[in-house]
């Protein structure tokens, strides 16, 4: 079987004043162009409106959005630049709330840039670059051993279902939900995904369609609420999901419907499986109950894409993620190995 290089979502070009090369995800699937990045506020606007998304991807941007918004801070004023580092920390932590990878991330580069008073404001600028790679390049190695840890789940000639995005393109490497599925096809596995368009913005449509497409996947779309009639024709054989947001408990906050999709796959007996890095879970949220979750403009449903289908006059609920519990999730997919059955104790067992 050919292997096939996933789409590159993010990337950091160049030295210390380069750019961040962001894959436009509002274009696809008809245009692909790629962002040019050079100020922390041209990240946040690319996080803000989706041109970047997926909660490690987020991260990542956030991480080099954090060099962006640093590099042209004085090198011989410490105060400034640790002022311009906890501007841009707060500008960036601010658009998204609900993926824990974004402020895990800012979390990160903000103490590497504090860790050692010894070395000049230059020496921190470069440290917090090779930071930011890191932190890609680790994400990278996480999805890799997600996508080992779940082919096994794919059998040949199995229907799997997916919905939102969780491949390549919402990440810093082969995707989470979408890794095994790339690893079982470059074993030899021939299988069918069933991608959710994934209402309001259709990223299962847009997006998954466009990506397992590239990598030759066999891949078929439905309308979220045919999904129901899919598993009751017995062509689901199991479902895979991503996650922004893990609790301790194991309740998994994730793209608005994933919560509809795991009660289906619970009706018809097909397991439900999250997968995800290690990065992704939150041990200070004890449930699904406490994480944050974001509510988008009333636009996105009243002129979704252009073209109005939703009365002026008339209140839109758009709330972009909802929590599955812990006991409607067969498993999660994690870099560090499969947790089965989701609970406290194993979810700590497998994390350490």
């Amino acid at each position: 079987m050919t292997a096939h290089t996933p789409p590159t979502a993010i990337e950091w070009v160049g030295e210390l004043d380069g750019y961040i090369a962001i894959l436009d995800q509002t274009l696809l699937p008809t245009q692909v162009a790629t962002l040019q990045c050079r100020e922390a506020s041209e990240v946040a606007d690319a996080i803000n409106r989706l041109a970047v998304r997926g909660a490690p991807a987020i991260g990542i941007a956030a991480a080099m959005g954090v060099v962006l918004g640093v590099r042209n801070a004085s090198d011989t004023d410490r105060g400034e630049f640790l002022a311009r580092l906890d501007q841009t920390c707060r500008l960036l932590r601010a658009t998204r709330p609900t993926a824990v990878n974004l402020s895990w991330a800012l979390d990160r580069m903000a103490t590497v840039a504090q860790a050692d008073e010894t070395l000049s404001v230059a020496e921190i600028k470069t440290t917090l670059l090779a930071e930011a790679r890191r932190i890609a390049d680790e994400d990278a190695a996480m999805c890799r051993a997600i996508g080992e840890a779940g082919q096994s789940l794919i059998k040949d000639g199995a229907g799997v279902l997916t919905h939102c995005n969780a491949g390549a393109l919402a990440t810093g490497g082969c995707g989470t939900a979408l890794a095994p599925m790339y690893v079982a096809h470059e074993l030899g596995r021939r299988f069918r995904v069933y991608a959710d368009e994934t209402r309001p913005l259709l990223q299962g449509a847009r997006l998954t369609a466009w990506e397992l497409t590239q990598a030759d996947i066999d891949v078929t779309v439905l309308c979220d609420n045919m999904a129901a009639s899919l598993m009751a024709s017995g062509r689901v054989d199991l479902v895979i999901t991503g996650a922004d947001r893990i609790a301790a408990n194991g309740d998994v906050a994730n793209k608005i419907g994933t919560y509809g999709v795991a009660l289906l796959a619970h009706a018809h007996g097909i397991p439900f499986y999250v997968a995800a890095p290690s990065t992704t879970f939150d041990l200070s949220m004890p449930t699904g109950a406490e994480i944050p979750i974001e509510e988008r403009g009333a636009d996105e449903i009243r002129r979704g894409f252009g073209r109005q289908t939703v009365p002026d006059n008339v209140a839109c609920y758009c709330p972009a993620f909802d929590v599955t519990p812990a006991k409607r999730i067969r498993g999660i997919i994690t870099d560090r190995g499969l947790i089965e059955p989701v609970r406290r104790e194993t979810i700590n067992a497998v994390l350490g």
